[in-house]
This record gives C-alpha cells, sequence and structure tokens, in this order.
C-alpha cells in the first residue's frame, strides 16, 4: 500500500464553477482547471483539503442518465466547496455497482481494483499536498465500501487521514414526498437531478417502468445476500420518477450542499484525528509496548 509525506483528510463531496483566469477569483475550486501555479495556491488557500465525490455509472429508470449520482454528488461537493473553499476532485466512478450488471451502460470493476484504484488516488492526492481529503458519497452501493475504506487505512502508517461523509438525515421543512417507495431513480433522486442537470431529465419517460418493489425474498431479519436489491427492484428502478419537481430538488441539493460545506470547515478544524493516528500508528509498531 503506497503512503504519502502528508496528512490526509477524505470528504466525499462535489464542488462549484471553476476559475477563469486569475486565481484571486475565489470560485477556482475545480482540480482540473486549475493551473500548476493556480493549483499550489488553492491548496494553500484550502488549508490543505480536498474533496473527492464519488459517483457511479449505472441505469437510473428509464428516465434519468446514467452518470445521475456522479452528476449529483459533484454538484452538491462544488457548491459546498464554494462556501467552504476546498479543491475539488475531478469526477470519480469506480465504486460497488454488481447488482447492475445486467443494465446496458453499468461500470463495475472488481472489488480489488475498487480499493487499489481508491488508494493510489488518495495516496496521489496526498503527494500533492492533500493533507486532508474528504470523500463524499453519492451513490448507495458505496455505503459499505467507502467506511471499509477509511477503516483499511489503519493497515499501514500513513501521515494523511481519510473522511468519508454519507449525507445525514434531511433538515425540518423538506417538501413533503407524494411516493412511499423512493429508493433509487425515484421522486428524491429525480428532483435533485432536475437542479444539477435538467437537460438530462427525461420525465416523459418517469411512468414506462415499475419501481415497484416486489419483495421476492422470504429470509428472516439479520440474514442477508447478496441479491437482496434484485430481488426487489430487477429493473433497477426503486420508486416512481413521475412526481418529482424542482422545490424538492432545490432543498435537497441545497441541504446537501451546506453538509459538505460543514464537513470541510469540520475537517479544516480537526487537529485530533491527525494527531491520534499518528499515536495509532507509532504504538502499532510495538504492541508489546502498549500498556494492559
Amino acid at each position: 500500500m503506497k503512503t504519502s509525506a502528508r496528512s490526509l483528510a477524505v470528504f466525499l463531496l462535489t464542488a462549484g464553477p471553476c476559475a477563469t483566469s486569475a486565481f484571486s477569483q475565489a470560485s477556482s475550486v475545480k482540480w482540473e482547471e486549475l493551473t500548476a501555479g493556480d493549483f499550489q495556491q488553492a491548496i494553500r488557500k484550502a488549508q490543505n483539503t480536498c474533496v473527492l465525490p464519488f459517483g457511479i455509472i449505472e441505469k437510473h429508470g428509464p428516465h434519468l442518465p446514467l452518470g445521475t449520482d456522479l452528476i449529483n454528488v459533484r454538484y452538491a461537493a462544488l457548491h459546498g466547496a464554494e462556501r467552504e473553499y476546498a479543491v475539488v476532485f475531478p469526477e470519480y466512478y469506480f465504486g460497488q455497482i454488481f447488482e447492475a450488471k445486467h443494465e446496458p451502460g453499468t461500470m463495475a470493476y472488481s472489488a480489488k481494483l475498487q480499493l487499489e484504484l481508491l488508494q493510489e488516488t488518495t495516496d496521489e492526492m496526498a503527494r500533492n499536498g492533500c493533507e486532508k481529503i474528504l470523500i463524499v458519497n453519492g451513490h448507495g452501493g458505496n455505503n459499505h465500501l467507502l467506511p471499509f475504506f477509511a477503516q483499511a487505512q489503519m493497515a499501514a502508517p500513513h501521515d494523511y487521514v481519510v473522511y468519508v461523509y454519507m449525507r445525514p438525515p434531511y433538515p425540518p421543512g423538506r417538501p413533503q414526498l407524494q411516493t412511499k417507495v423512493d429508493q433509487h431513480a425515484g421522486e428524491s433522486e429525480t428532483s435533485h437531478t432536475l437542479i444539477s442537470r435538467p437537460d438530462l431529465v427525461h420525465m416523459d419517460r418517469a411512468g414506462k417502468e415499475s419501481g415497484a418493489d416486489l419483495n421476492r425474498l422470504d429470509l428472516p431479519a439479520g440474514v442477508y445476500t447478496g441479491i437482496w436489491w434484485y430481488a426487489k427492484f430487477p429493473d433497477h428502478y426503486a420508486g416512481d420518477g413521475t412526481p418529482a419537481n424542482k422545490d424538492l430538488g432545490e432543498f435537497d441539493m441545497k441541504a446537501w450542499a451546506d453538509g459538505v460545506a460543514n464537513a470541510i470547515r469540520s475537517v479544516k478544524a480537526d487537529q485530533v484525528s491527525p494527531r491520534l493516528q499518528r499515536e495509532f500508528f507509532n504504538n502499532s509498531r510495538h504492541p508489546l509496548d502498549t500498556k494492559q
């Protein structure tokens, strides 16, 4: 596992507009649009904190683009980074999506490659000055992968810290949903994409497939099997996108971006995680010296 000479805190988020020419325009948050010289200034301005928005490429019902998760998470990350400055990594979609391999357009990389590529990416971000990396998750299929990745950072010494941001519950005041099943390409996700990329939403197709829960498994509580999603939603559509609306989308995406900004702010201020991580790695080299 490659290491870096930097301290890296990882949060998954997306950021806002990029700079045009002069770096003094504080909107320069996109890693790929900075010049090399501006990148040096941007890392200092960000207090060595970077954001890695993590999406996926998969079917999203009959009406949303394959890159919906990627598009929405980067939108939230970019707008969050506008509120609390950080450098936002380019589109990243090399996550867990084996359950959608039967659908056209899905990009499902091996588990080994997912972990190795993510490790190499964060290591390289750290080598370029990202002492704290915030991985912002935009895909439900990564809900187990990303905490495992963060935990796996304890396997070998790093002088960077990895943080993972999982979106918390929405704040009070959220518009009431009209649907009961709303897990994938449904009312909420369609509303989000009406804000991030309305030109890619085909509302006239939203009702052409059913997103009903077929609930085809009969297993007791506490028993898990990987086929659970396919057993419920074989068409990779969970809910109904037809009631989607911009009011819901604007509320949710603002809350998401605000959450990202707050996460960036908290990561910048965090002095405890880097200190404890250094202490842990030092003690792990000599476990017999640990007081019992």
